[in-house]
C-alpha cells in the first residue's frame, strides 16, 4: 500500500548490508561504518541484529558519540 503521492511498490530500496572480503564476513551500518570481520553470514547477521538492538535502547549521549565516530570515519 502506498501513501499519498506515492508511485511504485512502496518498499524503499536497500543495497545489500552484508559483505565478504577474504574469508570473513562484515555489514556495513547505514551510517557507512563497517563492522566486522565474522567467520560466517550468519554471525554477521546476527551482530547486526544485535547492533540494531543495541542502538534502539542506547541513551542519547551514546549514539552522539557513535555518530560522532561515524562521521570521521567517512
Amino acid at each position: 500500500m502506498n501513501r499519498t503521492g506515492e508511485i511504485g511498490s512502496g518498499q524503499p530500496t536497500r543495497s545489500n548490508r552484508y559483505f565478504q572480503q577474504g574469508d570473513y564476513w562484515y555489514y556495513s551500518t547505514r551510517e557507512g561504518v563497517n563492522i566486522g570481520p565474522f567467520d560466517t553470514l550468519h554471525e554477521a547477521e546476527t551482530g547486526a541484529s544485535d547492533f540494531i538492538d543495541f542502538i534502539i535502547h542506547a541513551e542519547p549521549a551514546v549514539i552522539e558519540t557513535l555518530e560522532r565516530y561515524a562521521g570521521k570515519a567517512a
